[in-house]
């Protein structure tokens, strides 16, 4: 049976259980599990290359203790071991020594939870695993890697939980043109599932891993923080899936509940790459951890403040930002104005509507940018739909060969990208013009003519536009009458 049929036949295992409603506790389910057998099966190639290797589980509580035997407990047993026993041992796992897979096994345990009912179910699904995944087989482990993709995939439909996963093609092109290098520090401060992560990782080994002591050298330099329970499980098992030994470096967190001035030096980094959730707000408080200028509820913008502020002189990233940025007015416009005088915000990709279909229609950006010197000019490429496709869509989703032509045209930083010519994708704006704009950096390609839409997206942001414009006009008015109502009492 297949790695794909055997998720599939789990699945509809899990279904029969009252305990599992929906998508994202069935994925949720299937990944903790999962990730108690890859684990195992790693540990039985660290036991053969390492004599002295000790496990951090104890032993009645590792996978092929209670797990492997197709005829072990089973029933009211099985559920009261996992529930009573097994979860809290993991949950308090002691840490000898400094263990780091035992921090890993914690953080990935602290908030997984078992839904499934059943203990006759919970076996069935406990041997499709044990009988369908073989980790420690090369061939089944590349299977595992496009199967994992997939549950990631899934979970988009689950709900609002496609802010987890970015378009595959877009997280490529993203990494391939910020080129982290191997001893490059590459931090994702709101990594998801971990997939801007796997594509720094494979994009290090094909370009700069040569040794088994580059491999060392990549496994440290790579960093992430996500702070929802399902998304931390599922980037900690991708990272594990994608040879990260030990990935205690992806940190269960919420990034921006730190004081932004107790960032230190020390853990700035070279290159982020991240679709930080944008929509969102934050808890109150969490804003006060930022200047007053620049204090928003809006999880985008406080990420981008963030992200200056971590990266290194010289550190590159790219983000992707929804069209609200790029128009936004009040802390906004001064967060721009930050970004630009800071950085130099060399490039921003529009993107067509629909990447992010079915789960968002927002229109979406990605930005490019170097820190420590100032922006003079931004240039705008503006991504076309490939020819006889008007949408994507599951079926027809985006494809990173698209972005070639991107790539052909890109140039080099180093020299102020000066190879870079305008065509009918792509035109250049000086930093005199934004600032006449007041930093509005939406900014439509001047090479095509302006034709009337009916796509409600686009309409509702030009609603939305509207309304904007209005409201500072009100905030205007407001603070006039305020300022003549206080001289009339003076």
């Amino acid at each position: 049976m297949s790695i794909s049929s055997t998720i599939k036949s789990i699945q509809d295992i899990m279904r029969k259980d009252v305990g599992v409603d929906g998508d994202a506790q069935r994925i949720g389910q299937l990944v903790w599990m999962l990730f108690l057998k890859i684990f195992d099966d790693r540990e039985q190639e660290w036991e053969l290359f390492n004599d002295h290797y000790h496990s951090p589980i104890p032993e009645q509580y590792r996978w092929r203790h209670w797990a492997a035997n197709a005829e072990g407990i089973t029933g009211e047993e099985l559920k009261d071991f996992i529930d009573n026993r097994l979860f809290p041992a993991l949950q308090n796992l002691d840490i000898q020594d400094e263990d780091q897979r035992a921090f890993v096994i914690r953080g990935v345990f602290e908030d997984a939870y078992n839904y499934m009912k059943s203990g006759q179910l919970i076996r069935q699904v406990i041997n499709k695993i044990q009988e369908g995944v073989d980790f420690n087989k090369a061939q089944e482990r590349h299977l595992f890697g496009d199967m994992y993709e997939q549950i990631l995939k899934d979970l988009q439909s689950a709900g609002n939980a496609g802010e987890f996963y970015t378009p595959r093609a877009v997280t490529e092109f993203m990494v391939n043109r910020v080129d982290p290098k191997l001893e490059e520090k590459t931090l994702d401060p709101a990594c998801g599932t971990g997939g801007f992560l796997t594509c720094a990782i494979e994009h290090k080994r094909k370009h700069y891993v040569k040794t088994p002591a580059d491999e060392q050298i990549l496994q440290a330099s790579i960093h992430g923080v996500e702070k929802k329970p399902l998304p931390h499980l599922l980037a900690t098992t991708n990272m594990i899936l994608h040879g990260i030994e030990v990935p205690n470096q992806i940190r269960h967190d919420n990034t921006l509940a730190r004081p932004l001035i107790s960032w230190s030096p020390k853990e700035r980094v070279d290159t982020i790459i991240t679709n930080p959730p944008f929509g969102g707000q934050e808890e109150d408080g969490i804003e006060t951890n930022f200047p007053q200028a620049l204090r928003t509820r809006e999880t985008a913008d406080l990420f981008m403040t963030l992200i200056i502020h971590l990266l290194k002189a010289n550190g590159r990233a790219a983000v992707v930002l929804p069209d609200g940025f790029l128009f936004g007015e009040g802390m906004k416009t001064r967060l721009k104005e930050k970004l630009l005088e800071e950085c130099n915000l060399h490039t921003i990709v529009r993107l067509p509507n629909g990447v992010f279909n079915p789960y968002t229609s927002i229109k979406t950006n990605l930005l490019f940018f170097s820190k420590g010197t100032p922006t003079e000019n931004i240039w705008f490429y503006e991504h076309p739909y490939p020819e006889g496709i008007k949408s994507y869509n599951k079926t027809k989703p985006m494809r990173f060969d698209e972005f070639q032509t991107e790539i052909d045209w890109w140039g080099s930083e180093n020299d102020g990208f000066a190879s870079r010519v305008e065509t009918t994708q792509a035109w250049q704006v000086s930093i005199a013009d934004i600032k006449a704009r007041n930093y509005n950096l939406d900014i439509k390609n001047p090479h095509v003519v302006e034709t009337e839409t009916h796509d409600p997206a686009e309409l509702l942001a030009i609603y939305a536009k509207q309304q904007q414009a209005i409201q500072a006009i009100r905030d205007q008015l407001k603070t006039i009458l305020a300022e003549a109502f206080s001289a009339e009492k003076n």
